[in-house]
């Protein structure tokens, strides 16, 4: 039991650690910026070819490894959308009253940039990995993406508690895209599918051994930590308790209003 209890704390560990050094840095001075992107990318290339590698000895230090450089080559993307550097064409609030397929095509435009670099870097995953005994590097990649887009169709469909929190200054403007809802029709399927997904994997990590059962153990974590971020959405979010010394010393990135249900968070209207 020991062996699978490993795996599930070192993922919660990496969860918290990789999130709040994101968001320390991205709350830097923004001539810092560089020096955070450049060296972060030449981990992620080296990550790259880490999960290329792995990908190819199904042991356990192979899997721990393998999770590690996916966590990181994530980490490089979301610090180069957060510092503004891979966000989309559109960098200004949503027209007050803008509603419906209108709403969506803005929104789209504000992350699409950031979407297909994750969607390519998914794809070269699938690519140098193909036919491997070892996808837990690929696997934890598309496992994040898709948590990722089932979190922000949630966000543009309305939430009560959408993560304002974590926005830096320079994004701000996203805000105006969020909308704050009691609930929406996505929320329920999207948490059965987490549910159903995060199942699969822990079953998984329990039918295996060796480097395969260390790898589906760190996607189990990584999936109820997803789950859990689901909830975060719905009820007050911990993440000044999770993540106080990262957000420490900054001001939120926007007030908190209380808009009426299922209205966009406008500051600009």
């Amino acid at each position: 039991m020991a062996v699978f209890l490993q795996p599930l704390l070192i993922a919660a560990l990496l969860w918290w650690v990789s999130t709040g050094a994101i968001l320390w840095l991205v709350r830097r001075p923004r001539a810092t910026f560089g020096w955070s992107l450049g060296l972060s990318a030449g981990l992620a290339a080296a990550a790259t070819v880490g999960v290329m590698i792995t990908a190819r000895d199904p042991g356990v230090t192979s899997a721990y490894l393998a999770f590690g450089c996916a966590l990181t080559v994530w980490g490089w993307h979301e610090m180069g959308f957060l510092m503004g550097k891979l966000t989309g064409p559109r960098r200004t609030a949503c027209p007050f009253g803008a509603q419906g397929w209108k709403r969506f095509t803005l929104s789209a435009e504000t992350v699409i940039h950031h979407e297909i670099a994750l969607a390519l870097t998914a794809l070269l995953f699938v690519a140098l990995t193909w036919d491997q005994p070892n996808q837990t590097g690929t696997l934890t990649f598309l496992l994040l993406l898709g948590m990722r887009l089932s979190t922000k169709l949630n966000i543009f469909l309305g939430v009560p508690n959408p993560p304002i929190a974590f926005l830096p200054a320079g994004l701000k403007y996203l805000q105006s895209y969020f909308r704050r809802a009691r609930f929406n029709a996505l929320f329920p399927l999207s948490l059965a599918v987490a549910i159903v997904v995060t199942l699969m994997l822990g079953d998984a990590a329990l039918a295996s051994t060796g480097g395969t059962q260390v790898g589906y153990a760190l996607m189990f974590m990584l999936a109820a930590l997803g789950l859990l971020e689901h909830g975060f959405l719905m009820l007050p979010s911990p993440d000044r308790a999770l993540w106080g010394w990262a957000l420490e010393q900054t001001k939120p990135a926007v007030p908190v209003a209380r808009p009426t249900a299922a209205e966009p968070i406008n500051d600009h209207a």
